[in-house]
């Protein structure tokens, strides 16, 4: 939530001290809105790879937070915080951020995304705490469900991408 407040708050503010800037992402946001979605609609769907090099920087990243105790944990959920899923990516910066503009809301909207992005993993930190086992059964059929919500979400990405598109650039009304 941290994150995403200081993100938010960052983005919306230098933005909206500059007038021009504003009002220029007000007129146009919707029209690179419709490639952005169908680009990251692509990626959810495995149509576009993403390979990132260098898998064990995580795993030493941790090693060394570990020093450091709660706060160490802290700043370590507030950096995978920044790596954003193609989702969160996709509503941060194409729906937050104008929506955050639109109403000139520096901190209620990053806050509400970030409290909501903070409950599935404060939910799963609980379950895991509780039980195990229980969590394992969970996460494969969390599993399967991610697997069909992401293929659903990446298509209505691709729809309303297109749309965007259709609208904006093109000129069609629909």
């Amino acid at each position: 939530m941290t994150t995403y407040l200081i993100i938010g708050m960052l983005i919306v503010t230098s933005v909206l001290s500059i007038p021009q800037v504003a009002l220029f992402l007000q007129h146009n946001m919707n029209r690179f809105l419709g490639p952005v979605l169908v680009v990251v609609g692509l990626f959810l769907l495995d149509i576009i790879p993403i390979n990132l090099p260098g898998n064990d920087w995580g795993v030493r990243l941790q090693s060394k937070v570990e020093r450091f105790g709660v706060w160490g944990s802290g700043l370590l959920g507030m950096l995978f915080a920044l790596s954003f899923c193609p989702v969160s990516a996709g509503l941060f910066f194409g729906s937050l951020i104008p929506l955050a503009l639109e109403y000139q809301s520096h901190v209620v909207m990053p806050t509400v995304f970030g409290i909501g992005t903070a409950l599935p993993v404060f939910v799963f930190a609980i379950i895991i705490a509780v039980s195990a086992r229980m969590v394992g059964g969970l996460f494969n059929t969390l599993q399967t469900f991610e697997k069909w919500a992401r293929r659903i979400t990446a298509i209505v990405f691709i729809i309303a991408g297109v749309y965007y598109s259709l609208i904006y650039w093109v000129g069609l009304k629909i």
